[in-house]
Parts: C-alpha cells; sequence; structure tokens
C-alpha cells in the first residue's frame, strides 16, 4: 500500500481565502494548496489591500468585512477561474474603483451569469472588451441585496461567488437558482460559509442567506479530491494500491465519489473516517456514468478508458466544454491520435477498449488534461506532452511526485 500525501484543495483553499478575507479578525489557513492558482487569488487579495502573511503551511489573513482597503485596484487573475469569479464580488461589497483582467484563457471563459445578477443588485460594473467576459471594472459601492434568480447550469462558481458575498451585503440575498451544475462544490460552500459563523439556507432551489458578515477562525485545508483522483485511478489502473490520507467519510469535497466510479468498474473501495484507498484488481468494466456533479474527474476517467474491458460512456458533462479548455474535445482529440474509437456528442463521450500509442498529447494549456493522460501513461511508455508545466495551476510538482510514486510501484 502507497501512502500518497496530496497537497491541499484548490476549492477550498479559494473559498478560505474569501472568507478570511471578509471575516472580522485574522484567520489562519492551514496546508493551503501553493499552485499558480491559488498564489494568483492571494495576490489579488494583497493588491484590493488585505494583508495576507505566507508561510510554507500556514497563511494569515486579517479580515476587512467593510471591504477592500484601497479604493483603486488592478488585479490581474491569471488563468484562475475562482479568482476572476469571487474576487470581483468581494470588490463589489466595498467602495471604489477595481478593475479585474486575466490571462487569454480566462479571457476566453463566461463571467456573465454573475455579473448579470450583481447588476441586478445594482452593482455598477463594466465589461471593457467582450460583454460576460474579462476584463471588468467594478464601481463599488456597496451592495444592499435582495431576492434574485441565477443560472448556474455553465458553472457553480456563479453561486458560489454570490452566496459568499451575502452575508456582506446589507439586507441580505435571496437566491433562486434556475439550472445548476457541480451541486457538490456549492456544498462545500454552505459548509464552510457555515463554519466561519454565516446563516445559509437552502430549500429546494432558493438559497437564502442573512446579513451579518463573517468570524475570523482556524481552519484546515483538506487535501484535494480532485488531484487524489489520478492516484486512485492509477491505483485501479494498475493493479496497486493507493490510499489518500485526509480524505475520507467526513470529506467536504464530492469528487471524493470518484471512488465509487471505480468501484463500479472493479477496483477495491475503502473509505475510512480519515483516509480512502483505492487497490486494483487486475480488471476496468465498462460503464455509462453521469458525472454531471464530479466533472472535473471527467478527464481522468476518459484518459484510462480504453484499458477498459468494455465501453466506457460519460454522460452529463456539458459544462466540461467550458472550462481551461473543451476538455469533453480535447479528451476526444487525444485518445483518437492514440488510435482509440471514441464518439462524442453535446454532453457525452464514449470511448472504446483499446491499445493507445504513445503520442504526444496535446494539454491545451490544461492542468486536468495533463494529469489524466500521466495517468494513462503508465499503461503506454512513451507517451509525452506538449506543456507538461501547465499542471503548475493546481500541483506544480506533480510530474516529480507521480515518478515517486511510479517508482515505488514499480511500474
Amino acid at each position: 500500500m502507497t501512502v500518497v500525501a496530496v497537497p491541499g484543495s484548490k476549492s477550498v483553499t479559494a473559498r478560505a481565502l474569501f472568507l478570511a478575507a471578509a471575516a472580522e479578525g485574522e484567520t489562519v489557513l492551514r496546508r493551503p494548496l501553493l499552485s499558480d492558482d491559488t498564489d494568483g487569488f492571494a495576490e489579488g487579495l494583497v493588491r484590493l489591500g488585505y494583508a495576507v502573511e505566507r508561510s510554507a503551511d500556514a497563511w494569515r489573513i486579517t479580515g476587512r468585512p467593510e471591504g477592500p482597503a484601497v479604493d483603486r485596484a488592478e488585479v490581474y487573475c491569471r488563468d484562475a477561474a475562482t479568482a476572476a469569479r469571487f474576487l470581483p464580488a468581494l470588490a463589489a461589497a466595498g467602495h471604489g474603483s477595481f478593475r479585474f483582467d486575466a490571462s487569454a484563457q480566462m479571457r476566453r471563459r463566461p463571467v456573465a451569469p454573475l455579473t448579470d445578477a450583481l447588476r441586478s443588485l445594482g452593482v455598477d460594473l463594466r465589461h471593457e472588451e467582450a460583454e460576460g467576459r474579462l476584463p471588468l471594472t467594478v464601481l463599488a459601492d456597496g451592495i444592499k441585496g435582495g431576492a434574485i434568480e441565477l443560472d448556474a447550469s455553465l458553472s457553480s462558481q456563479f453561486l458560489t461567488a454570490l452566496l459568499l458575498t451575502g452575508p456582506l451585503t446589507a439586507e441580505g440575498l435571496r437566491i433562486h437558482v434556475t439550472g445548476i451544475v457541480s451541486v457538490p462544490y456549492v456544498e462545500i460552500t454552505l459548509a464552510m460559509m457555515r463554519r466561519f459563523g454565516a446563516r445559509v439556507t437552502r430549500e429546494g432551489d432558493v438559497f437564502t442567506v442573512a446579513p451579518g458578515g463573517y468570524r475570523a477562525t482556524d481552519y484546515a485545508i483538506e487535501p484535494d479530491a480532485s488531484t487524489a483522483s489520478y492516484f486512485f485511478a492509477a491505483a485501479a489502473l494498475t493493479g496497486r494500491s493507493a490510499t489518500v490520507p485526509g480524505l475520507g467519510a467526513d470529506a467536504l469535497q464530492g469528487d471524493l465519489r470518484f471512488v465509487e466510479v471505480l468501484r463500479t468498474m472493479g477496483a477495491r473501495v475503502e473509505i475510512g473516517h480519515d483516509a480512502t484507498t483505492v487497490t486494483g484488481t487486475g480488471r476496468l468494466g465498462g460503464l455509462t456514468v453521469a458525472m454531471r456533479d464530479i466533472s472535473d474527474t471527467m478527464p481522468t476517467l476518459a484518459a484510462i478508458a480504453p484499458f477498459a474491458d468494455g465501453p466506457v460512456r460519460i454522460e452529463d458533462v456539458y459544462n466540461t466544454r467550458v472550462k481551461e479548455c473543451d476538455r469533453l474535445e480535447a479528451c476526444a482529440r487525444n485518445l483518437r491520435s492514440q488510435g482509440v474509437r471514441v464518439e462524442t456528442g453535446r454532453d457525452w463521450i464514449e470511448i472504446h477498449p483499446g491499445t493507445p500509442a504513445p503520442v504526444e498529447i496535446a494539454c491545451h494549456g490544461d492542468h486536468r488534461i495533463a494529469m489524466s493522460f500521466a495517468v494513462a501513461g503508465l499503461r503506454t511508455p512513451g507517451t509525452t506532452f506538449d506543456d507538461p508545466g501547465c499542471v503548475k495551476k493546481t500541483f506544480p510538482g506533480f510530474h516529480e511526485f507521480f515518478a515517486g510514486v511510479r517508482q515505488e510501484w514499480g511500474v
């Protein structure tokens, strides 16, 4: 059995940074993820005037419930969707002029559902180029609050940004969601908001957030379940065993449900109180699975799917087309370049059994494509990548770390 110490969760770290900045007092974040995305988020807070003190294993943030400490700032969000979507909402609750821009990759990703919602709450904001895309400027004067409708069918991050902002409004928020994806990520948001002292409820499609702000806390970041999926899949693929401590039955992250997909395919899975173990059995069976709520693990499954003994059909994953790249299409093209038979539709991909040839994988600047096909490379020696460094977004040392696990397994 190999114990894999997976880095902290990107999703939890980003939410914790927002909550710490919005809370009264000093918050300590234990074992946050150190990556390009989280560094960009923390840098954004600093540009907005928040005090952020970082060391290797803990970050200290002095919160400002009243909003940014400066009245003018330019924030570059890099490739980070969490920064590009959460920080404008945080700034809107303050006072001043705040401009947000990002990489060309992030500029292509939508923010319209969030900015439309903020406008409906009276926030003055302007898209400088394409409507519904960055760059944008927020002319902030606080948020009164009230009732709004939101379509979160492209990304749950739009809903999370509004939920996180709710306690900072004068009257609170009542959000009626007309579409939603990745519900487990919303559950992470609600649980973390409550940990920081907010009052938030959900009744069906309606979320109600009371005003009143947040209180600072000492918060430990759990390991990243999406990153853990690569090691769980690697164990299932090679007949080895991988244990990830810190991810157990009480984990916040819904992406841990990926192990249930591996269980259905034939792997042995043990979920304990504070750890999860996946052991390969020498067989992967085909299946049909809807992955709407754990769509970040779709590329992981797609990459290892050719090694199953029957077709693998992944459904209800349209939202993967508007991530760092069109992940559904990127997976399909890479698999076809390896000689694997693949069919796709608007929101599905079906992959047939085959023997993938070693090729250079086109990463499209997407960390999840690179890490997923690195797992499949365990069974396809000679696989290379056109942009191996794109993993810095969530796991800068992934390739070296993965090579160490591979050496320990002797594969």
